[in-house]
């Protein structure tokens, strides 16, 4: 199946849609057939320093545009992409994997920060802080920070982009994208729409290429770069860290999780079994902020587990644009080859499976529930990324809280509970950048999205979500003599 002929499938960069020079290419294939999608440009060093180039050049006359004239660029990009729900909707499906429902989701989401980042770009505000010294003003201004560096993962093609050029571009900035090699598609339909909403030649740069290690080079040695954003593992993050050492450049790194899902005896169970069904096997367990580890206490533990895996037993895995299917494929084998290690592991250790357990044909894996999970278990440790919910029993909340908060990651945390003081008493002392008390929902346009530990660090999303993209300049104003 190839993509619609008005779809892009080059790179964009200074407002001109590229083929590498060498002619070279990489295969984007469908994870649920394996079918052969589109052959994409595998640019080189060279022209991925050409789109720096551009986006320096391009610098100097968008950060000048009024924040007035950002917000009405933006918010066209955000009517532009509704237009388009349809089929930009069913390129992430394609070429992620994920269901059509699921990709309509992702691509509402995806829209929503090109809205608020459109409100936000005229609410840059400063301060006037009162001086200490006679004659003299202190004044605060939020300026932008300039070429902006922007690396994104294959689980969400669309949202992930969306997230990060919003608040760019509202501050100022000017952006270098590296498209996620297994999904670019998506990246490439939003250049035509940023094209189509009048941002300029140079303003967005979009880069593909299958030597990812390169471009991240590129981006985090180059000088003109002033920051890197970049959403994926914590692995990776700390060698971008490392690379961007040498220039001392502004960093967002939005890495990997653990996410605990505690369900304490006096939660409505039917509420928690609904939450895990999300926090858990969205996307096929394929999100950053996935519960990895359920948590159960006691008394409500069978409950629970036996409902949540009557609930699963209901799910319908294929092709996400069949009717009908609930969960698509994991992205690549590896991914399955993880999920397949992970269950192997518990079950070896005692755990016991009561739904699913099964690799199926090509990049499928049954949604899976496990119970009696000893804390041994490597899933305990290790991110699986994919359709596994490992149970775990517990007595206390002081236990529970220890167990929750025994790893290096710190991104999000969920818990059902009608204590009002056992919610405050958690949410704060849960070590995560998010906590969802009785939801599984976290993810909004309008909220600060980032983590802790070994999560990472900055937010994206809010308020706060242009902070990382921008400069806090003193100016202080002397000689103005004193008062009459």
């Amino acid at each position: 199946m190839t993509v619609s002929p008005q779809l892009r499938t080059q790179a964009y960069i200074n407002g001109k849609w590229v083929d590498a020079q060498s002619g070279k290419t990489f295969v984007v294939t469908n994870p649920a057939t394996g079918e052969r999608i589109a052959d994409v440009p595998d640019l080189s060093e060279e022209e991925v320093l050409g789109a720096v180039k551009a986006a320096e050049d391009a610098f100097p006359v968008w950060s000048a545009t009024s924040p007035k004239h950002r917000q009405d660029t933006l918010m066209k990009f955000f009517n532009l992409m509704l237009e388009r729900t349809e089929e930009l909707s069913r390129l992430i499906t394609l070429e992620n994997g994920k269901p059509l429902a699921d990709a309509t989701g992702e691509h509402k989401y995806s829209a929503s920060f090109m809205e608020w980042f459109a409100s936000e770009a005229v609410r840059t505000y400063g301060d006037v802080i009162p001086s200490t010294i006679p004659g003299l003003r202190n004044l605060v201004i939020k300026q932008p920070i300039g070429v902006v560096g922007i690396i994104t993962p294959w689980n969400f093609p669309s949202a992930m982009i969306t997230r990060k050029i919003g608040p760019a571009l509202a501050a100022g900035c000017t952006c270098v994208i590296k498209a996620p090699s297994d999904t670019p598609l998506s990246a490439m339909a939003l250049m035509e729409i940023a094209e189509q909403a009048g941002i300029p030649a140079g303003v967005l740069n979009l880069v593909t290429s299958r030597n990812s290690r390169m471009v991240a080079k590129v981006l985090c040695e180059h000088p003109v770069i002033k920051k890197v954003s970049f959403t994926g593992s914590t692995g990776v993050g700390k060698q971008l860290m490392q690379q961007s050492s040498s220039t001392l450049k502004k960093l967002s790194m939005e890495l990997g999780g653990n996410a605990p899902f505690i369900v304490f005896d006096d939660a409505d169970v039917d509420e928690a079994v609904k939450g895990a069904l999300i926090a858990k096997f969205r996307s096929s367990g394929q999100t950053c902020v996935c519960a990895n580890r359920l948590f159960i206490q006691d008394k409500v533990y069978d409950e629970f587990t036996t409902k949540l895996t009557a609930a699963v037993e209901k799910f319908v895995v294929g092709n996400g644009l069949d009717a009908g299917v609930t969960h698509g494929p994991l992205i690549h084998d590896r991914a399955v080859a993880k999920v397949v290690e992970h269950v192997e592991d518990a079950v070896s250790k005692g755990a016991k499976v009561t739904v699913g357990g099964k690799a199926g044909k090509g990049n499928f894996y049954e949604p899976t529930v496990l119970v009696d999970v000893p804390i041994s278990a490597l899933v305990s440790k290790d991110e699986t990324f994919g359709p596994l919910a490992p149970c775990y029993r517990f007595s206390t909340e002081e236990e529970v809280m220890k167990l929750a908060n025994d790893t290096e990651f710190g991104l999000a945390g969920y818990f059902y509970s009608r204590d009002i003081g056992r919610v405050w008493r958690v949410a704060e002392a849960m070590e995560t950048g998010m906590v969802c008390a009785n939801s599984g929902v976290l993810s909004q346009a309008t909220i600060p999205f980032g983590g802790i530990k070994e999560s990472g660090f900055g937010k994206e999303g809010s308020k706060y979500g242009m902070d990382d993209y921008q400069i806090t300049k003193l100016v202080l104003m002397g000689g103005l003599g004193t008062r009459y």
